[in-house]
């Protein structure tokens, strides 16, 4: 089986805030996570698939508007219509208000604010991708 991965990195927006001081609410992750698992099926079935559950969601710190984050994803287990994909989101750059409207710092390390496990289904008649090769 290929590993397939899937990377993105995104600046959570002041819109995205949905608690006081710009705390943002976690299915904020889980909608990044969404894009990572469509992208891993596309790359992997040439198709989008339809997310079947999330599994093992772990919130480990708080993400606020101005953040920056880093999500990643990659394939761990092919079923004959399910994909199984575990996903993680660190925080790389913290916005700090309290310093300032505008400041930030870039983390020393990244921070790890979640984790899951997803599974996604691509219905036979839907896989386009064999052994990399796309089938018409």
């Amino acid at each position: 089986m290929a590993r397939e991965e899937a990377f993105l990195r995104v600046r959570i927006a002041a819109t995205d805030a949905h608690y006081g001081g710009g705390l943002v609410a976690g299915a904020r992750i889980l909608e990044l996570f969404g894009d990572l698992v469509t992208e891993i099926t596309v790359r992997h079935d040439g198709d989008e698939g339809l997310l079947r559950a999330y599994e093992n969601v772990e919130i480990f710190a708080p993400v606020r508007s101005g953040d920056y984050i880093e999500a990643r994803g990659r394939l761990v287990a092919v079923g004959n219509s399910s994909r199984r994909c575990e996903l993680e989101a660190y925080k790389v750059i913290a916005a700090k208000p309290d310093l300032g409207e505008s400041a930030a710092e870039v983390l020393d390390e990244p921070l790890l604010v979640c984790k899951a496990i997803a599974t996604t289904v691509v219905m036979k008649h839907l896989q386009r991708v064999r052994a990399g090769q796309v089938v018409a």
